[in-house]
């Protein structure tokens, strides 16, 4: 590897890593839309006509999936902080390939 390629990793990982750095809003999950009932027993809902669509987030917790309810004014935020970790898996899988070609050329930092 020449002494420009092993440069232009180094500057590639370092922007990737900024890059990392700078998603605070991750959150490992995916979104869902459902519909509801409630536990009023004499409403509609409980006739065929469901409450909803309402957001929620499906994460794992000690092993099992749990749904977790997003309010209609953080709708933005969860779309975000779903996708930034997607970012974030690429990032990382990025920043590995480049250490191990650093590592499999045996270059120094």
């Amino acid at each position: 590897m020449s002494n420009e390629e092993h440069q232009n990793l180094i500057e590639e990982r370092t922007r990737l890593v900024s890059e990392l750095c700078s998603l605070c809003h991750l959150v490992h999950g995916s979104l869902v839309e459902r519909y509801m009932v409630c536990s009023r027993p004499n409403c509609k809902c409980h006739k065929g006509q469901r409450h909803g669509p309402v957001m929620c987030i499906v994460v794992s917790e000690n092993g099992k999936q749990r749904q977790k309810y997003v309010p209609k004014e953080m709708h933005d935020l969860a779309r975000r902080a779903v996708a930034d970790h997607g970012r974030a898996l690429e990032l990382l899988d990025r920043i590995s390939a480049i250490n191990l070609r650093l590592i499999q050329e045996k270059c120094d930092e």
